[in-house]
């Protein structure tokens, strides 16, 4: 203890001028927006980083699982060649969940958290690849989040489950809308609230994205209807869902390009004014 007494006397100058200089810099980023965000993109291009190296290393012990899902994979593919009438046909890539592949970009998840209040992705695919905030992130199995941040090689999702997530959705077969959110309890659920009463809803029943949002296209997956709890004050259900994706376990992701997102903003901002 004498030492480290003795170490701080000697360097007090020293100690003194680096405390100052990180209060400046940090007083400097807060009031600046310019500076705030080249450090939030320096930030996501360090940890992108970490977080790919460290992927790497879950991916070779993974090696095993991967070997014999690419084997199963395999055999699916070579009994639909081998029940082709006409061998000599392209293939055609199947569209995502009904989205032409041309306004998809394929990215792979390589940090991703869930045990959290506000969740977060991180994915090795940023701005130099056309992503782009508040775009729809989804996989084969339905939505995965929104995309929050990018810098240059990697970019952060707003998980669906984060307290701050707000998604418009609906019951698949009344076209009834809600507002996705997640309460921060259970990794495999999500909520669906504002649900008027007179729609019919059954256990069992899909939820799927509304489209009333630039973000998601209607129809894309979410999960089914859990359990329905009837809100007396507001007369409204509360639905739990049951998540298609296993949040907890995800590899490859689609982001959705949507062009006309620009045009349609634009067009309301005109109209609100």
């Amino acid at each position: 203890m004498q030492q480290i007494f003795i170490f701080i006397f000697k360097n007090s100058y020293r100690l003194l001028f680096l405390l100052l200089l990180g209060i400046s810099l940090t007083l400097t980023i807060q009031s600046h927006s310019y500076h705030r965000s080249e450090v939030i993109s320096s930030a996501n291009y360090v940890t992108g980083g970490v977080y790919e190296q460290v992927n790497s290393v879950e991916e070779y012990f993974n090696l095993k699982t991967e070997n014999e899902k690419l084997a199963g994979e395999n055999a699916r593919l070579r009994m639909l060649l081998f029940n082709k009438v006409d061998s000599t046909q392209t293939p055609i890539v199947a569209d995502v969940q009904g989205i032409p592949s041309t306004n998809v970009i394929l990215s792979k998840v390589i940090n991703n958290t869930y045990n959290t209040r506000e969740n977060y992705l991180t994915i090795n695919s940023g701005s130099l690849d056309g992503i782009k905030q508040d775009m729809g992130v989804i996989n084969s199995q339905g939505i995965v989040g929104i995309i929050d941040r990018t810098s240059k090689n990697y970019a952060t999702v707003a998980s669906v489950l984060n307290i701050k997530s707000q998604i418009n959705a609906k019951v698949k077969k009344s076209n009834h809308f809600g507002s996705l959110i997640w309460d921060g309890k259970n990794a495999g659920y999500v909520q669906l609230i504002d649900v008027p009463r007179l729609a019919s809803v059954r256990k069992g029943d899909t939820i799927v994205t509304g489209g009333q949002s630039v973000i998601f296209p209607e129809n894309i997956n979410i999960g089914t209807i859990d359990k329905v709890f009837i809100n007396n004050e507001n007369n409204y259900y509360t639905i739990n869902v049951r998540l298609f994706n296993d949040m907890t376990n995800l590899g490859h992701v689609y982001i959705i390009k949507n062009r006309d997102t620009q045009e349609i903003l634009n067009l309301e901002k005109k109209q609100d004014e």
